[in-house]
């Protein structure tokens, strides 16, 4: 079992419970698919946070290396939330679920078309990523294209996703861009060190003029700039406006990974063939279908086929500059 089917409002206030809390019954579901997150309303106290964690995605070490990693940046004063400890533990189990509890903490969506914002979040990420370069993850693997390319690749062929008449296109164009992406993997050298991993504006809060990260559920090894490259939108001009305020922020802290900007548009390559293998492997789950009722219309293939030619041209244009 890898869902949660059997996840029910009493299983999810039962668990919190058995941590000795006196729950009031109110249950709010936050938005997550991977995983399962609520609000958990608490007798005479404030809300908390409950994480309940797929089956079978992580391994207990690969979920505590998760952990851990959110308490150094805590240490080091970085806005994060931690998991709370109960007699030494993070990570608890109850009937089939493991899940964590979570202080509740608020903010609200950054500026994404703020300049200065975008230095701010420079800054911050470079603090992190002094912290992530101190240590390695022993148990959580390496960002990789095998991965996220060649095993997203199978996945959709292999469970008919494709419509079978543009199965001949996405085939052709899926193995173009993997060429590509290995090539460019191949000249590029750069240190992995512990990378937010999923490091979108949408996992960005805004409080008090300081950037809140959350959902590490995607930390791993990886080049610095996956946790930059996911902050640039628009146009290619654009694009280059935003990193140049980006790396002025980041270079504060720690020297920019001008050397991994090769990089930027096979990591968004691979983004893009993870996420439709992800939808995939999910998509017996109502939230998945409820959330993406396009996906098995023939126009989001035809489109999905569309965004990996332009990559193809992307991989082959120079990457992007800051100067």
């Amino acid at each position: 079992m890898d869902d949660f089917s059997a996840l029910t409002p009493d299983l999810i206030l039962d668990a919190v419970e058995s941590l000795g809390y006196a729950t009031d019954a109110r249950i709010i579901e936050l938005n997550s698919y991977e995983n399962r997150v609520f609000q958990v309303g608490i007798e005479a106290s404030a809300p908390i946070i409950t994480k309940f964690y797929r089956p079978n995605r992580w391994t207990d070490e690969m979920i505590r290396e998760e952990h851990q990693l959110t308490y150094d940046f805590y240490e080091e004063d970085l806005s994060v939330v931690p998991p709370l400890t109960f007699e030494g533990r993070t990570l608890f189990n109850f009937d089939r679920y493991r899940f964590s509890i979570f202080e509740r903490r608020g903010g609200r969506a950054p500026e994404v078309d703020n300049l200065d914002c975008l230095t701010t979040l420079g800054r911050h990420i470079a603090l992190m990523h002094n912290i992530g370069a101190r240590n390695a993850f022993t148990f959580r693997p390496e960002l990789s294209v095998e991965e996220f390319g060649r095993q997203a690749r199978a996945t959709l062929i292999d469970a008919d996703f494709v419509p079978t008449t543009l199965l001949p296109a996405y085939d052709a164009v899926s193995s173009e861009v993997l060429r590509l992406t290995e090539q460019v993997f191949a000249e590029v050298s750069y240190p992995p060190i512990r990378v937010h991993g999923d490091c979108h504006m949408g996992n960005v809060l805004w409080r008090e003029d300081t950037p809140h990260f959350v959902d590490f559920d995607d930390a791993r090894m990886g080049p610095s700039i996956q946790d930059l490259w996911m902050l640039l939108s628009g146009d290619r001009a654009a694009q280059t406006e935003q990193l140049q305020a980006i790396r002025l922020g980041y270079q504060d802290f720690r020297d920019f990974p001008t050397q991994e900007l090769r990089l930027v548009e096979a990591l968004r390559a691979l983004r893009l063939m993870h996420q439709a293998a992800w939808i995939a492997r999910r998509w017996q789950e109502a939230a998945f279908q409820r959330a993406f009722p396009f996906f098995e219309d023939e126009r989001y293939w035809s489109n999905h086929i569309l965004a990996l030619r332009e990559q193809c041209g992307a991989l082959i244009e120079p990457p992007l500059s800051p100067f």
